[in-house]
């Protein structure tokens, strides 16, 4: 609730996905510090994968960008400009989120889908369900599309929950996703069916991509090893591993 659209705010226009955190310093408490002197940048379409120990900063990091948190110190940037600019809606408009363990509601698939853009046609829902290696097992369900799921989800495999929630993102077409451990605790099956559509879903986009498995993102952009809050190594996973480090 701190977090409001400043005096002068105006409508982010379609962003290109530039991204970039100069210097950037946070803590929830003033005696805390999480991120410290931070920078990063990613062009438009980079793939740049946050790995490190629990607890370091990851998650910080890309709650700055949706703007969930104002940092102290420093500035994130989108497009050359900094985001408290903007109005909260019209940037988190254009950011997709996909989380271990999204949030699906007690009503149809169509619905959840749907959720991620409200108001969107039919057509939108299957083409994203289809991206999201969903359709094929919703079609199997007694209703298809107009079956109604239970709260949370619970009627449904966690493959098939995060292959919705995977759909809902890819719904909203945003220019920059978010990925926060997307493929955790799936078997081998769903994790491969997972990975193919979070690839689909990222194709072209500026993608934050948070995990501990590094065969999942070893084919990143960049990649980040963020420890106590400061990023200790960067690089492609090649440059990484010649490196020997953390």
């Amino acid at each position: 609730p701190d977090i409001r659209d400043l005096r002068g705010a105006i409508a982010a226009p379609p962003f290109q996905g530039d991204v970039r955190f100069e210097r950037v310093t946070f803590a929830y408490e003033a005696e805390t510090g999480i991120l410290r002197n931070m920078n990063l940048h990613a062009q438009p379409g980079d793939r740049v994968a946050l790995v490190g120990a629990s607890g370091g900063g990851k998650s910080t990091l890309v709650s700055l960008l949706l703007r969930l948190y104002d940092p102290l110190e420093g500035q994130v940037i989108i497009d050359g400009q900094d985001i408290r600019a903007y109005q909260l809606q019209s940037l988190r408009r254009q950011i997709s989120v996909v989380l271990q363990d999204s949030l699906l509601f007690a009503s149809s698939v169509r619905d959840n889908i749907a959720y991620g853009c409200l108001g969107v046609a039919d057509a939108e829902i299957i083409r994203a369900a289809k991206l999201a290696n969903a359709h094929d097992f919703i079609m199997q369900l007694p209703q298809g599309y107009d079956t109604v799921l239970a709260e949370r989800g619970a009627s449904l495999s966690g493959g098939q929950r995060q292959r919705l929630a995977i759909a809902r993102a890819a719904v909203r077409q945003a220019p920059i996703v978010i990925l926060d451990e997307p493929t955790t605790g799936l078997d081998l099956e769903n994790e491969t069916a997972v990975t193919e559509a979070l690839d689909r879903l990222t194709r072209g986009r500026t993608t934050f991509w948070i995990s501990h498995n590094l065969n999942a993102v070893s084919n990143a952009d960049q990649i980040l090893y963020i420890e106590n809050g400061t990023i200790l190594e960067r690089g492609t996973h090649h440059e990484l591993m010649q490196k020997h480090g953390r």
